[in-house]
């Protein structure tokens, strides 16, 4: 029997406030956000901020591409959510003045999904997957002979009648994006001419791509303000850009417009972002652990428990930052508190603490 929130206890409002709250600082997008993004975006190669390894590779492959009038090899582009993926595939399909037609790995269940993708392609066309590792089995097996060969067989009929169809696809550029490019197989992902990694941005970077956003924007913001915001950004660009929009509506609302430092801070104080990025799931999980279970070891679904959350919420949204930020660590027995967590939490760690948990890194 169901219960509503009325007689759970629980508040609706309160409830919806730290939902929010907690995606603030997510790397995915919703669909508010890609509206807002679309217009953010770097539009050519010369205009992304970071990435320069990547950009300057990407460049070369586009040119020599465009001097011998044919389709650029296919492009895999791996790495966490918000670093512009996305935004690079756009950019392929723009430096080749070419059309770009999206999908995604989850929408292609079935072989027959793939074909009728592909047989609406024309020559030159960018084709962008996004999250390709989450393609059916079946549909990678016949994206394999279509990156090679630019054919793919459909199968009509089953069973011993069955015929397979040869379908002659013209030369197109296909670029994939993935957040685990472990989960590839490898004939796939050797499929393709280019890959790259794109990597976490430096606070210089995304201080530059904060600058850039507020210009489109129209807003006004310091220099002060907007080291404050690319500093709280986890050195994503996607959260970078979705702190400043709350930011302005800070400023507009509550402040002279002004996008400054004392504003900044204010803002992101309301919103629950700490000057290291921390939401408050994050520093939800480092106070459970230091706190309630003297720095670990302890099993995520047990941290999930004490927080409140879902087990894979823990272990896909909170722990990837705080392991990156030498906070917490994964051992074989369970999850660890770091030094810089006991410090930023303004605690004193136990001092036999530490000696149990290099015990638990050597096991």
């Amino acid at each position: 029997m169901a219960f509503s929130d009325e007689w759970s206890g629980a508040d609706p409002h309160e409830a919806a406030e730290q939902e929010y709250l907690r995606t603030l600082v997510q790397a995915e997008a919703d669909g508010d956000d890609r509206a807002v993004e679309a217009a953010l975006r770097p539009r050519t190669l010369d205009e992304v901020v970071g990435q320069v390894r990547v950009r300057d590779q990407l460049g070369l492959v586009l040119e020599a591409a465009r001097q011998r009038g044919r389709a650029p090899d296919h492009v895999l582009l791996s790495g966490p959510p918000g670093l512009g993926k996305t935004t690079l595939a756009m950019i392929v399909a723009a430096e080749m003045q070419t059309p770009l037609r999206l999908t995604s790995g989850p929408a292609i269940t079935h072989a027959g999904d793939l074909a009728a993708i592909l047989s609406g392609v024309n020559e030159g066309d960018v084709l962008f997957v996004d999250e390709i590792h989450r393609m059916s089995r079946p549909a990678e097996e016949m994206l394999y002979m279509a990156m090679e060969d630019f054919r793919v067989d459909v199968v009509i009929g089953k069973g011993p009648g069955a015929t397979a169809i040869p379908l002659d696809i013209p030369p197109f550029t296909l670029v994939g994006a993935t957040t685990r490019a472990g989960l590839l197989p490898g004939p796939l992902r050797d499929r393709f001419g280019f890959t790259a990694h794109l990597e976490y941005y430096e606070p210089g970077e995304l201080d530059l791509i904060v600058r850039r956003s507020a210009g489109l924007l129209g807003v006004e913001l310091t220099s002060e303000g907007a080291a404050e915001i690319a500093s709280r950004s986890r050195g994503t660009p996607r959260i970078a850009n979705r702190l400043l929009r709350r930011v302005r509506d800070y400023a507009q609302v509550r402040a002279d417009g002004v996008l400054d430092r004392k504003v900044a801070r204010a803002a992101l104080e309301l919103y629950e972002v700490d000057e290291l990025g921390l939401d408050r799931l994050d520093l939800a999980v480092l106070d459970v652990l230091c706190r309630r279970f003297g720095g670990g070891p302890v099993g995520v679904s047990t941290l999930a428990v004490a927080v409140g959350e879902e087990r894979e919420t823990v272990e896909e949204v909170a722990e990837p930052f705080l392991v990156r930020n030498g906070m917490l660590a994964r051992t074989p027995r369970g999850r660890v508190a770091m030094p810089a967590a006991w410090q930023h939490l303004g605690l004193t760690p136990p001092v036999e603490s530490f000696g149990a948990q290099q015990a638990l890194f050597d096991e």
